[in-house]
């Protein structure tokens, strides 16, 4: 069984304190959702386990199965088993998706994947996400839609078979279609790979498709409150409000101004409808 521990976890970004003492531990098969405003650190957590050289960590551990996260580079994390699908993925002319992930499956094998293996994985994983039969050649997220990129990200996690994923609002640009194909495909790589699974998203849709075994609640950098899948439907429904008044937690309404429409907010536009 794959452990993700997170301890008391401080980062800061340019000497400001985003991350205020994280706590969290995410093992195989379990799907966490996370939550809370946008610029509160959803996505600083995810980069600083991953090892975003932009994110200071100042007090606190990550461990994977013991071993000492923030000891590790970047690759030797990505070796290590974890992975994380990005909210904006990069565009890199030059390197077609072939290459990368060809490159990328190597770097954590003993032996270099038999040329066949690897074409014949490649080939199934692009079918699995309906994309374009081209996508092995073209350059990694060059000229690609927002969508295409998303589901791009998800290729990748089939091929690189990780203990432990993160995915940052990876069902954003997404349409309808696209949203159950890559809920789906997640599901699948878990089930197949027992992969522990944190996922952020603003959309309680997602969440209900991927059916979160933990779900968290992240506000000024602390993970305030956690439950079960029951909690993304009260906030979709409710708000944060409830939990402002419950814990005594004042929120930036600008915060919530950037987040009308989505998960957390959108119960106000009902109240007004």
């Amino acid at each position: 069984m794959t452990t993700l521990q997170i301890k008391d976890l401080h980062v800061s970004v340019a000497d400001k304190e985003i991350l205020k003492g994280v706590n969290l531990c995410i093992n195989s098969d379990e799907t966490h959702a996370l939550m809370g405003p946008n610029g509160n650190g959803k996505s600083t957590l995810l980069a600083a386990i991953m090892g975003n050289p932009k994110y200071t960590v100042t007090k606190g551990s990550i461990t994977l199965d013991g071993k000492d996260v923030l000891q590790m580079e970047v690759d030797e994390r990505s070796r290590a088993g974890l992975f994380l699908g990005m909210q904006y993925p990069s565009e890199i002319s030059g390197i077609t998706n072939s290459d990368f992930l060809r490159s990328a499956i190597n770097a954590r094998r003993e032996r270099p994947i038999a040329l066949f293996q690897f074409i014949k994985e490649m080939e199934q994983a692009i079918g699995d996400m309906e994309m374009k039969s081209d996508l092995a050649h073209r350059f990694l997220n060059e000229g690609f839609s927002g969508g295409e990129k998303k589901r791009n990200e998800i290729v990748q996690m089939k091929l690189l078979k990780p203990s432990l994923a993160m995915l940052d609002e990876i069902d954003s640009g997404l349409d309808v279609d696209a949203l159950k194909l890559v809920a789906h495909a997640v599901q699948e790589i878990q089930k197949q790979q027992h992969t522990g699974l944190l996922v952020v998203s603003h959309y309680e849709r997602f969440y209900d498709l991927l059916k979160p075994t933990h779900a968290h609640v992240l506000i000024d950098g602390v993970i305030v409150l956690s439950g079960d899948a029951s909690l993304t439907q009260k906030i979709d429904t409710q708000g944060y409000d409830w939990i402002e008044n419950e814990l005594g937690i004042s929120l930036v309404q600008e915060q919530r101004q950037q987040n009308a429409g989505v998960l957390g907010v959108c119960h106000a536009a009902k109240k007004g409808a």
